[in-house]
């Protein structure tokens, strides 16, 4: 869980990001929304998929508006000063349009806002928000009055928010260790469950239960659990009814999802024995993952990463049979930057965690991926993810 400390340092990072006049900003993505206040609308309760604001004052007030349902549907206390509840359902009377609810929210704290500049979150409000608010559509910024006046200029709070996001405060490392702590726990029970006849749904359920037995809290999986053939090497995705025959290789790709927040890694084991065309494989991704691994230090290219890890593989003459990035970064999304590809543009940052996953693709021989976690340092880089990465 997210703690009142590392909210209100990530408050103080926004504030000096965005320019000094503004007085005030209106936070809409769910994700950001937790990021700075740790409330979310739980994912596994029946107000999923809803939302609530959060305002910003830059004085220090920070306000969380939203349905009396939704506020209520919350992962955890929320670290704020006021709450703006709007009645949606009191199980009387019939219900409004729920988004009304949210912008009947917004009009109780808008008085205090005309006349102040600010910015918004503008790719996550509606319209409805704009004209309630008095905003400017293109500067996504309030108009000092509620007719016209300028405006401090244009503020993408947003890209900002996604930009600040990328350096993690201990609180969110802490968090992503408990992910990563419950996806071991789901590996280690594919390894104790692997045989021929199993389907892939029935190892998603084991994985699964494992991990959130781990976790000791409802939460969420997702990934690909999908065995990979010699006719098919490449194939990703939910589980399917297929069950594994000898020869096959399982590519176990998943995150645990909690409070928002996800691990992200991989392993892949061989049905049976593995060949020796197998065993190739695997030497050479993990070959690539040590060389990726050597690299990792903030400051580094995101390209050059890429480069270091496709190296093995180039060197092996199989450089179309990696078809994918070498990694990413990962958090409160699932790929966020720094993304690791040939042409890509990121700089390592430290506080960046990330991914390496190198893959190889092979007809007559199958599919392999593996992936470890790693947090970015100054000096170089701490690996987070402790699973076992072995064919058997």
């Amino acid at each position: 869980m997210l703690t009142k400390e590392g909210c209100l340092a990530r408050r103080a990072r926004l504030w000096d990001a965005v320019p000094k006049e503004c007085e005030w900003l209106l936070v809409a993505d769910p994700r950001h929304v937790l990021y700075l206040s740790n409330f979310m609308v739980h994912p596994l309760t029946f107000s999923a998929g809803e939302r609530c604001w959060l305002l910003l004052e830059r004085e220090g007030k920070t306000t969380l508006l939203g349905d009396n349902f939704s506020l209520k549907s919350r992962t955890g206390e929320p670290f704020i000063d006021e709450e703006v509840m709007v009645k949606w359902y009191d199980h009387k009377h019939s219900v409004m349009n729920r988004d009304h609810a949210l912008l009947k929210a917004a009009e109780q704290v808008s008085s205090r806002l005309y006349g102040r500049a600010g910015a918004v979150e503008a790719e996550w409000l509606p319209v409805g928000a704009f004209e309630l608010l008095g905003l400017d559509h293109e500067q996504h910024s309030v108009r000092r009055e509620a007719k016209d006046v300028g405006q401090p200029g244009a503020v993408d709070l947003g890209t900002t928010l996604r930009s600040l996001r990328r350096q993690k405060h201990p609180d969110e490392i802490a968090v992503l260790k408990e992910c990563m702590r419950a996806g071991e726990a789901g590996m280690l029970r594919l390894r104790q469950i692997m045989r021929p006849g199993l389907s892939e749904f029935e190892i998603f359920l084991e994985v699964q239960q494992a991990a959130l037995s781990a976790a000791r809290r409802p939460g969420l999986i997702y990934g690909d659990f999908r065995a990979t053939t010699a006719t098919s090497p490449k194939v990703g995705g939910l589980p399917t009814g297929y069950r594994l025959q000898q020869g096959d290789m399982f590519i176990l790709d998943y995150s645990v999802v909690l409070e928002g927040y996800r691990s992200d890694f991989t392993n892949c084991l061989t049905v049976g024995a593995p060949n020796s065309r197998q065993q190739h494989l695997y030497n050479l991704v993990m070959a690539a993952q040590q060389a990726g691994e050597e690299v990792l230090k903030a400051g580094t290219k995101a390209s050059d990463v890429f480069h270091a890890v496709n190296k093995p593989i180039l060197d092996a003459g199989l450089a179309d049979k990696f078809a994918h990035h070498a990694g990413h970064g990962i958090g409160l999304a699932h790929p966020e930057p720094p993304i690791l590809v040939p042409e890509g543009d990121d700089v390592l940052l430290a506080g960046d965690v990330i991914t390496l996953e190198p893959g190889l693709y092979v007809e007559g021989i199958g599919g392999i991926r593996i992936e470890h976690n790693y947090l970015i340092t100054e000096s170089g880089s701490e690996r987070l993810s402790n699973h076992v990465i072995s064919l058997t």
